[in-house]
């Protein structure tokens, strides 16, 4: 979503006009992003303040991922939760009791305040044998007045006191991919996946097994391209490069 439709809640020129051709033409498409913090309903309202409209359903989290993945494994289970809103509703839409009290999993995701306490908590629970997920693995994240610490940067804290890595279910975890492939009913062979960043988007897209584009109006560039021993399948500009191509992104 960030840096593909918006950039700091301002709309990417062509953006809406994007989106609107896949509508209009009845083109399925999920907007993701590995960030936890808020439920598709707070995204989708965030959107329409950019300036575009997106089903609710059209939307796709790393919160969403991590509790589909963990309904899969242990149905019905407990979790300890860091983050917000975004997490726990999630968390609680497939059935999971959230508590401090011997649970299943440890589950950390973003938060603009992390507690000591909380993050205290969890490392205790994870040493006793609470099994320890992450939505995604971003260090950094952004902000107005620059970097902010976010969900790998917790996690390397939980890590080096209990010596117990995280399962990462976001980006660039091909399992967010197949997630998102199952939600819209798609094949990795006929979807394609776009994105701004080589080292989430595209390869998390390849290791799904989809074609990849890469929009140059977020974080990579076309000369850092170079740096990965991987491509995308296409660089163009934006997302309005597409407009008037969405039946065919390669045939330009």
């Amino acid at each position: 979503m960030d840096g593909v439709l918006v950039h700091e809640d301002h709309l990417i020129p062509g953006a809406d006009k994007f989106l609107q051709e896949l509508q209009n033409n009845g083109i399925p498409f999920l907007v993701l992003t590995n960030n936890s913090i808020r439920t598709p309903r707070d995204l989708q309202a965030r959107l329409r303040h950019s300036g575009v409209e997106i089903p609710e359903e059209a939307i796709w989290t790393s919160a969403l991922a991590t509790a589909t993945f963990l309904n899969d494994q242990r149905p019905g289970g407990t979790a300890y939760v860091v983050g917000e809103s975004g997490l726990t509703t999630a968390l609680h839409e497939v059935g999971y009791v959230l508590t401090d009290s011997e649970p299943d999993y440890v589950v950390l995701g973003e938060t603009r305040t992390y507690s000591f306490e909380a993050i205290t908590t969890a490392i205790r629970l994870v040493d006793r044998g609470a099994r320890f997920i992450a939505t995604n693995p971003d260090a950094t994240g952004p902000s107005r007045e620059g970097l902010l610490p976010a969900t790998g940067s917790v996690a390397a804290l939980i890590t080096r006191a209990t010596g117990r890595d995280p399962y990462y279910v976001g980006k660039p975890n091909p399992l967010m991919m197949r997630s998102a492939l199952r939600r819209i009913d798609a094949h990795s062979q006929s979807t394609v996946m776009i994105g701004d960043r080589m080292d989430t988007d595209v390869i998390s897209g390849l290791e799904a097994g989809m074609r990849t584009l890469l929009v140059t109006s977020g974080i990579s560039t076309r000369d850092s391209v170079e740096q990965y021993p991987y491509r995308p399948t296409k660089i163009i500009n934006s997302v309005a490069d597409l407009v008037g191509h969405t039946d065919d992104p390669f045939g330009q």
